[in-house]
């Protein structure tokens, strides 16, 4: 069968459901329905109701000079009382957003404020509106902004945080931040006594991969840090096993004495991070100390292993002990 032919089945099969009994039973039931659902939405758009809307705020023409130390609300939420076809015409032309100039409403006083009060943030808010609309509410429902056109002054970052890798994983390297320091700003310029911010406490556990996290730094009062946040980088990796052989040396030997160990070598295993793995190993020594001879209860003297790199983890050496023989020299 071609698709003309399947469609045109098709079409004939649904014409068929439409014009049965029980087709006609559905049509007529949806018709009545739309119309109910026409009389209902006349009626509801003609009702007064009362919506909350959020208006974004914009502040322009800010001198390059002046760094705004209070936070600039984005929006401001407004509660509106209308008819809804008034709701309905807002939504579908969008919020206006509240264009703020900003020599309109900074003052000549010496506390370098900008401020909008309430009756005036009404009355800019009423022009994104229709004449008919009522404001109930403002939230905030004025507006004060503190400044400065002092230069800012760099600090360092301090870093407040524990991290631990989970169980077969380590932190191969330094903890990393975005920033090392920021610029600070206060109305009259910056304290003597502010040196350095410190980051919020962070702590995090069972780290199994590279994890970047976003941390603020500390709030001080009367001061803007810029940036406010910065990102913090910990290199995770997995640890791998690894195995090479160690000669045993002995120390602390008299002049007129020797001391053979059996075997001359241990195996000494660790775990290391997965990006060292090729690298060349560590020279690592292990020791017995002739001073145990004298100690020594089971013919066997223990072995100790050289100092060993950080990132060295779970190091084990076998054997852990070895037999020795004590030779006297002429």
């Amino acid at each position: 069968m071609t698709l003309k032919q399947r469609l045109s089945s098709h079409l004939n099969e649904l014409y068929s459901a439409f014009t049965s009994a029980r087709g006609r039973e559905v049509g007529l039931f949806l018709l009545f329905l739309g119309i109910s659902y026409i009389f209902w939405l006349l009626l509801t758009l003609n009702n007064e109701m009362q919506r909350d809307v959020d208006v974004p705020v914009a502040i322009y023409n800010v001198p390059d000079s002046v760094t705004v130390l209070s936070d600039i609300p984005a929006s401001i939420k407004v509660s509106l009382r209308d008819k809804g076809s008034v709701f309905l015409r807002n939504k579908l032309s969008g919020t206006k957003t509240l264009r703020i100039d900003w020599p309109e409403y900074v003052g000549n006083t010496p506390d370098n404020t900008f401020r909008i009060t309430k009756v005036e943030l009404a009355a800019r808010m009423r022009e994104n509106f229709a004449q008919s609309t009522q404001i109930q509410s403002l939230s905030p429902d004025s507006l004060r902004l503190n400044y400065t056109t002092a230069p800012g002054i760099r600090v360092p970052v301090l870093l407040d945080a524990d991290m631990t890798a989970a169980p077969g994983f380590i932190i191969n390297g330094p903890i990393t931040m975005s920033a090392d320091s920021v610029t600070m700003y206060a109305v009259q310029g910056l304290p003597s006594r502010i040196k350095s911010v410190k980051t919020q406490a962070v702590s995090r556990s069972n780290l199994s991969d590279t994890t970047h996290i976003v941390i603020r730094l500390m709030p001080i009062e009367g001061v803007k840090v810029v940036p406010s946040t910065i990102t913090l980088t910990v290199p995770v990796e997995p640890l791998i096993s690894r195995k090479q052989m160690a000669m045993v040396n002995v120390k602390n030997v008299p002049a007129n004495m020797g001391l053979l160990t059996f075997p001359s070598s241990v195996e000494v295993s660790y775990l290391i991070p997965m990006s060292d793995y090729n690298s060349e190993p560590f020279a690592v020594k292990a020791y017995v100390d002739y001073a145990d001879v004298a100690k020594a209860r089971t013919g066997k003297l223990p072995v100790v292993l050289s100092l060993l790199p950080q990132n060295y983890k779970n190091v084990s050496v076998e054997p852990d002990s070895v037999e020795y023989i004590v030779e006297r020299h002429n």
